[in-house]
């Protein structure tokens, strides 16, 4: 039920597309007055990025809060060396999905794979990163199941270590996958600049 709920919300939204760059941009507007930007590689279809943005008390709007992709300031701090920036060897985490799973990469974590340790806490809604040498720790949600009120498996969770990131994976659950692909079919049948009418064939 509460998958649909989150469906009909999404369906009943005000959308805007925007082909640009080799990006399908999506604009969403909420009744509520809250925003919902994405963007989909137009050759893959898949999502690499996700923000929000709500109207502040001043009936202005509210600063673009990142849920999955490259948080701007970084890109923007490498850019100027001239501004306070955090240490480059600070650990980075952020949210990078595939078709099948949520996934978040931990940037600058040098400890070998034997030294993470992930659960997931369901009464918090949450899944927790920790290191046996007590050098990280990271508690951090997942919107998607939050939104569509659906419960976390800590079967789904798994992660791996290559080159100093840690990335870990949570396999998204079938009522997701089925969620998306209908939305993906709807934005693409939206009109965006440089681009006609586009078929969604069903799988």
């Amino acid at each position: 039920m509460a998958v649909q709920s989150w469906s009909d919300l999404l369906k009943s939204s005000k959308k805007t597309a925007l082909i640009h760059d080799g990006k399908r941009k999506i604009h969403y507007l909420f009744t509520d007055g809250k925003e919902m930007a994405e963007e989909y590689d137009l050759t893959t279809d898949e999502l690499t990025v996700r923000k929000w943005r709500s109207k502040s008390t001043f009936k202005g709007h509210g600063p673009w809060e990142i849920e999955v992709g490259e948080p701007v300031s970084s890109t923007v701090a490498s850019l100027e060396s001239d501004v306070i920036k955090e240490n480059c060897s600070n650990p980075i985490f952020l949210r990078k999905d595939t078709k099948t799973s949520f996934q978040w990469r931990v940037r600058n974590l040098p400890y070998p794979k034997q030294v993470y340790n992930l659960s997931v806490e369901p009464d918090q809604r949450c899944c927790v990163i920790r290191t046996t040498n007590k050098k990280y720790y990271k508690k951090f949600n997942i919107p998607d199941l939050d939104r569509s009120q659906l419960p976390l498996d800590s079967s789904a969770l798994s992660f791996t270590h290559v080159n100093n990131t840690l990335i870990v994976s949570y396999k998204k659950p079938k009522e997701i996958l089925t969620l998306e692909h209908e939305l993906l079919c709807e934005v693409k049948k939206l009109k965006g600049t440089n681009e006609g009418d586009v078929d969604c064939k069903t799988q």
